[in-house]
């Protein structure tokens, strides 16, 4: 999913404005997260006005969750700063500001995926560590698979066809990154099937997705499906084309392993 979806959820700068009234909650429903005071607003303004910039978010961040230390607004600064760190490459910095996250909001769906995702692709199959990182991948993308099931529509400004395209691709990546943990275990028909429940999951065709479950099952040596995978991907219209050529190069090493194409045609010379 895209970075702007994850981010927009929860944003802050989509309603300051109505955040300044203080609107009180629905009957029945959680207390309306809300500013106390005009600083806290000025505080809340100036991190939605550090956008895109990395570290005018993080100095923004700070500033909110020090000076106004019982801000209704905690877990989304800190998520904020979470995902300013990862932009910046710095990965330590990411993961505690993704655990306070949870500290502060355990339902924050998307620290939990930022986490499944770091350890699913920063982890190296020798590392020392290699199955206490991956271990921490699946536990974070289980909880957001679970999560997906029930949690509510967090933002009353997204409609409700929005957040269920927003749950089934949250979903998806969940499962993708049990697929690239276990890609790295080379457990690969673990890994076949967190891909498989993920493309399965999506709201739409994700080529990325089905390329690496093209390239599991070539892995694990099951050739015939990996070249009906493979078919899928260039058949999505408008795939990008680095996609397009390793579904390519999957393929072309399948049939050349032994696999057989639909109809037993050579392999698309592309």
């Amino acid at each position: 999913m895209k970075r702007m979806i994850f981010t927009g959820i929860l944003a802050i700068g989509t309603c300051v404005t109505c955040l300044m009234a203080q609107a009180p909650a629905q009957a029945g429903g959680p207390k309306a997260p809300a500013p106390k005071s005009k600083g806290e607003v000025e505080a809340l303004q100036a991190l939605q006005a550090a956008g895109s910039d990395p570290d005018k978010s993080i100095a923004a961040a700070e500033a909110l969750i020090t000076k106004f230390a019982d801000t209704d607004f905690k877990s989304i600064a800190l998520y904020i700063e979470a995902d300013a760190y990862e932009r910046k490459g710095d990965f330590n910095r990411m993961e505690i500001f993704a655990e306070r996250t949870l500290e502060a909001d355990p339902k924050d769906f998307r620290a939990s995926l930022m986490l499944a995702k770091h350890y699913a692709i920063h982890t190296r199959e020798n590392d020392l560590d290699r199955e206490e990182k991956l271990g921490k991948s699946e536990k974070f993308a289980n909880q957001v698979i679970e999560m997906m099931k029930t949690l509510p529509k967090p933002n009353p400004q997204i409609t409700d066809e929005q957040w269920v395209e927003v749950r089934k691709d949250s979903t998806a990546e969940a499962y993708n990154n049990i697929g690239l943990a276990n890609l790295t275990r080379k457990k690969y028909d673990a890994a076949a099937a967190g891909f498989k429940s993920a493309v399965d999951a999506n709201s739409r065709p994700e080529p990325a997705y089905m390329v690496r479950l093209a390239s599991a099952l070539q892995s694990g040596g099951k050739h015939d499906e990996a070249i009906l995978w493979c078919d899928k991907v260039v058949a999505v219209p408008e795939v990008h084309p680095t996609i397009k050529n390793l579904a390519a190069q999957i393929r072309a090493a399948s049939i050349k392993a032994g696999g057989k194409a639909p109809g037993g045609e050579p392999p698309a010379a592309k």
